[in-house]
């Protein structure tokens, strides 16, 4: 069926790799690292045994980072079982000798014997790959401009501690709307109650909370302390507060941009209804838990297949006497943060989400182990619901009506 077939010896922090041509001899064997540079090396080096339609890859897991980087580059992957890898190398080597090298021939070689009855995973769709590469883009534009933001506050308190006294968040369209008018204390010398009136009603200004009137907010600007930016220093001070308020808005303009490219691709999105319907997760983080999540079915078999991909279930290490429980670094850092954002906002708006968090905090758990708990706990649910094509009822979610009586 294939030109190559490659046996990944799959472990933690690194991997062995054996390729082997069609009539079974070893073409090549390698160890790459557990890294983004041990990954694209991966790729590029089995890239070169011919087209990737026509190399296939056998490894003992259905999902995970390897699984994801050789199906974004056009390889067939084929999860095997690590039952039958036994029982099969336990017939062809009686001694039981047992070797990283050996296992990944092993494996190789029972992908060229079985590739027949095999069935290689399928790609996420186009449309959720889409999804994926947009949700990423605003997480990191949002980082950025969270950056940008800081740097914007750190100025000002230097050089223009009144526009930060009166718009204390940055991240705001009157504020923006403000430094872009009166960059220095100098430009809003002559700003008066009227004249700051006129323009908070321009600007659409409704307040942090209650709306604040002209002379209350000139009053804020006289009591901070004069800042750097006068005198000779006005044009340096226009000079950098403009720069970094271009940046900021810049930003916030390409991030609402993607705010909508990511509302489209979720309307158009057939599991998007699922995640939509989850209490309290809002049109962008559904997006981010459905993109990190993907739409291929037979990836995740269990709940916990989910969870581990994630990042939200630790991981048991045992030797002789020793045994231990650990946080799970090896996972889809993405996935973890959309699980996770997600669950601790449903603890604030659901009574048994909320339940199930309490009692972790109780049992001692302090609070991103809680939130962990209650990660898988929803991973459950929406597991469910996910491979059943159903979004969430609340009315079928059975501890949660027992807990609301």
């Amino acid at each position: 069926m294939y030109e190559a077939y490659v046996g990944i010896d799959w472990a933690t922090t690194d991997h062995v790799v054996c390729v082997l041509d069609q009539n079974g001899r070893r073409l090549s064997r390698f160890r790459v690292d557990h890294t983004e540079d041990g990954l694209d090396d991966l790729v590029n080096k089995l890239g070169g045994f011919g087209d990737r339609a026509d190399v296939g890859v056998a490894i003992e897991r259905p999902d995970g980072l390897v699984v994801d980087r050789l199906l974004e580059a056009g390889h067939q992957v084929i999860p095997v079982k690590p039952a039958a890898i036994r029982a099969y190398a336990s017939a062809e080597t009686p001694s039981g000798a047992k070797s990283d090298p050996a296992d990944a021939e092993t494996i190789a070689e029972y992908l060229r014997l079985k590739a027949v009855r095999l069935d290689p995973l399928r790609p996420y769709s186009p449309q959720t790959r889409a999804l994926r590469e947009t949700s990423r883009t605003r997480v990191r534009l949002v980082r950025r401009r969270v950056r940008a933001t800081n740097q914007l506050e750190t100025t000002l308190g230097v050089w223009w501690p009144g526009a930060l006294t009166a718009f204390p968040d940055l991240d705001t369209d009157i504020a923006m709307a403000f430094l872009t008018r009166y960059p220095t204390p100098e430009a809003a010398a002559h700003l008066g109650p009227k004249r700051m009136e006129r323009f908070l009603d321009i600007a659409g200004y409704s307040g942090y909370g209650w709306r604040r009137s002209g002379q209350e907010m000139i009053d804020l600007i006289k009591k901070a302390p004069r800042g750097a930016g006068t005198g000779q220093l006005t044009a340096s001070c226009q000079a950098i507060i403009g720069a970094q308020v271009t940046t900021v808005s810049a930003l916030r303009d390409a991030i609402k941009h993607l705010n909508r490219s990511i509302r489209t691709q979720l309307d158009e999105h057939p599991d998007a209804e699922i995640f939509l319907s989850l209490p309290h997760s809002g049109m962008i983080n559904a997006a981010q838990m459905l993109a990190e999540w993907g739409d291929v079915r037979q990836a995740y078999p269990d709940p916990d297949s989910v969870a581990a991909q994630a990042g939200v279930s630790p991981v048991t290490r045992q030797s002789g006497k020793y045994r231990g429980v650990h946080f799970r670094w090896a996972c889809n850092k993405w996935f973890r943060q959309a699980m996770t954002t997600y669950t601790d906002n449903s603890r604030h708006g659901n009574q048994w989400a909320n339940d199930v968090y309490q009692r972790a905090r109780a049992r001692g758990c302090d609070h991103p182990h809680a939130i962990r708990i209650l990660a898988r706990a929803w991973i459950r649910i929406i597991w469910r619901c996910w491979i059943e094509h159903n979004p969430y009822n609340p009315d079928r979610h059975g501890n949660l009506q027992a807990l609301t009586g």
